[in-house]
């Protein structure tokens, strides 16, 4: 039997997709990001366990909240990385009427098509559009990302894209132009959120003794992202 370990489920997420969603982390990721908020879900161990079976269960006792918008998000950690336990929760989610999203940075173990067979939306996580640049950013070279990219245009995946936006590192004018740029060689990108870089999971690092590479770093002021974002949305309607 196919187990998922699971970090923590939270019911009425808002944020994560389209709707009222239930929003599933999964344990595990590669990347080691410089300004990931969720350390603890680095490892594979998880808090939970359980089947798809056992999910979809939980997950069904919310579908009246869902209404027409709303389903349930996968995030993590990566979701990607835990395949075969993603692909047949999917399968039962769109077998029980469940509208599906996955928040990911495309950074799993292939089989992509047969998964997004399943999935109706992703939140595209963008850390870098250059090598050097995402290689900074995440400890990792980006060419499992571009595998992930070419198979979403093969399934004409709807996107969502996000990009998290530090002082200091990603918020310069011409970063922002060079990614508006990259933005539109993307296929069948709906819209573009700007994430502010912010400092709440800070403390698990302390937590976990892990060391914290951006600290000091003051939080991204949301009002100085409103031009780029609605430029970058703005091109998505030509």
């Amino acid at each position: 039997m196919t187990l998922g370990h699971i970090h923590s489920i939270e019911s009425m997420g808002l944020v994560d997709g389209p709707g009222i969603r239930t929003v599933v982390f999964l344990q595990g990721c590669n990347l080691r990001c410089c300004f990931c908020h969720n350390p603890d879900t680095w490892t594979k161990e998880g808090k939970i366990s359980l089947s798809p079976e056992e999910l979809v269960a939980k997950l069904s006792r919310f579908k009246p909240y869902y209404g027409e918008k709303g389903g349930v998000t996968f995030s993590g950690g990566e979701p990607l990385l835990q395949k075969e336990f993603l692909l047949e929760t999917l399968k039962l989610c769109k077998e029980n009427g469940i509208s599906t999203c996955l928040d990911s940075a495309g950074c799993g173990t292939g089989d992509y098509a047969r998964i997004l067979q399943y999935t109706d939306l992703v939140l595209l996580d963008i850390k870098h559009y250059t090598p050097d640049g995402y290689r900074k950013i995440t400890g990792r070279p980006m060419g499992e990302i571009k595998v992930f990219l070419q198979a979403l245009a093969k399934a004409e995946t709807k996107l969502w894209i996000r990009h998290v936006v530090v002082p200091g590192l990603t918020d310069g004018d011409s970063h922002l132009a060079g990614l508006r740029e990259y933005l539109k060689t993307l296929k069948n990108v709906e819209r573009v959120e700007l994430l502010p870089y912010h400092v709440l999971g800070v403390y698990k690092y302390k937590d976990l003794a892990i060391p914290y590479k951006l600290e000091g770093v003051p939080p991204m002021e949301p009002e100085k992202l409103k031009k780029w974002q609605e430029l970058m949305n703005e091109d998505l309607q030509k």
